[in-house]
């Protein structure tokens, strides 16, 4: 049902670094583009993940209690990819443990303090 969520940014270079490096970690591309806006996905047909320069032109502000999770497939995903986020400049918001229930996560925030989640929850 989710299309593409969209992340402001105040540093279009550096957070489409960002976002290169840590989204190959779970398999993702560059799937969209323009000079504004870039998108990483499996493909288009499925939710992505995109930055973009906003619109009005106006600094891209972060939502208190917005959170964008990226459901991988095993704990030491999770693992690498908040080491990842942190390599390139993120801070942690939460290291990797679990949270209950087989709940494995970490927390962090992107070069322009959105925050995000990586996760994984065994199913079955």
């Amino acid at each position: 049902m989710i299309g593409y969520i969209t992340l402001g940014t105040n540093d279009f270079d550096g957070a489409v670094a960002f976002y290169d490096k840590l989204l190959e970690q779970v398999g993702a591309k560059r799937v969209m583009e323009t000079d504004s806006f870039v998108a990483w996905g499996p493909d288009f047909n499925v939710t992505s993940l995109s930055i973009i320069k906003p619109y009005d032109k106006q600094p891209a502000t972060v939502g208190n209690g917005v959170m964008v999770a990226l459901n991988v497939d095993s704990p030491a995903k999770v693992d690498a990819v908040y080491k990842k986020a942190l390599e390139l400049g993120g801070s942690d918001e939460g290291k990797p443990g679990d949270r209950g229930g087989g709940f494995y996560a970490a927390y962090f925030r992107d070069l322009d303090g959105n925050k995000l989640n990586v996760f994984h929850f065994p199913q079955g």
